[in-house]
């Protein structure tokens, strides 16, 4: 029985071309990192929990964040300082006990920078 080496043919490709023209990033690449980050400190469940809680309270003593969020003290403070190093909350220490503040400029800055311009 004979066979052939010969690779079957194949139609050519089509040469791609854009369908419009190339889109512009809205956001610099010096804020696109400091977007990111911001975005990165609240890239978990218990942060966004904590997150809510600051914005729906003028202020939120740490000793009721961990109750809030389910967590140990421990781990709501490991959260609360991400959430300050991102600059989304600030904290004020009273005597023994510490109270925390959303930064909510911050998240209007997340919204403004992904805003498309009209």
């Amino acid at each position: 029985m004979a066979t052939t080496t010969d690779a079957p043919t194949r139609p050519e490709l089509a040469v791609l071309t854009a369908c419009c023209a190339p889109a512009q990033a809205a956001v610099a690449d010096g804020n696109a990192q400091a977007l990111a980050d911001m975005f990165k400190a609240l890239a978990d469940p218990a942060r966004v929990k904590i997150m809510a809680m600051l914005l729906n309270a003028e202020e939120v003593c740490a000793c009721d964040i961990s109750g809030g969020i389910g967590k140990s003290a421990a781990t709501a403070s490991h959260h609360l300082k991400i959430l300050k190093d991102a600059g989304l909350a600030t904290s004020e220490k009273r005597g023994t006990w510490v109270y925390y503040r959303a930064v909510p400029q911050r998240l209007n800055a997340l919204v403004e920078a992904l805003a498309l311009s009209q």
